[in-house]
C-alpha cells in the first residue's frame, strides 16, 4: 500500500476515478473465493427466485414507500 495516497481526500476527482477503476480492475482480476455455505446460499436464492420470479418489489414500488423529506 505505499502508492495509495494517505489523503485520498486531496485527489481530484479524476484521480479519484482513476483510483477506483484500478481498484475494480484489480479485484476483477483476483476474484474471490466463497465458501461452501455461500455457495449453497446463493444456489438457494436463485432457486427460490427462478422458481417464483415476480416475488419481491421493483424500485418504483420500495422508492414510493420511503418517506418524504
Amino acid at each position: 500500500m505505499a502508492t495509495l495516497p494517505s489523503n485520498i481526500s486531496a485527489l481530484s476527482d479524476a484521480e479519484k476515478y482513476e483510483l477506483i477503476d484500478a481498484l475494480w480492475e484489480d479485484l476483477e482480476t483476483h476474484p474471490r473465493a466463497i465458501s461452501a455455505e455461500q455457495a449453497e446460499e446463493l444456489d438457494r436464492r436463485i432457486a427460490a427466485y427462478e422458481a417464483n420470479p415476480p416475488v419481491g418489489s421493483t424500485w418504483e414500488q420500495v422508492r414510493a414507500g420511503l418517506p418524504k423529506r
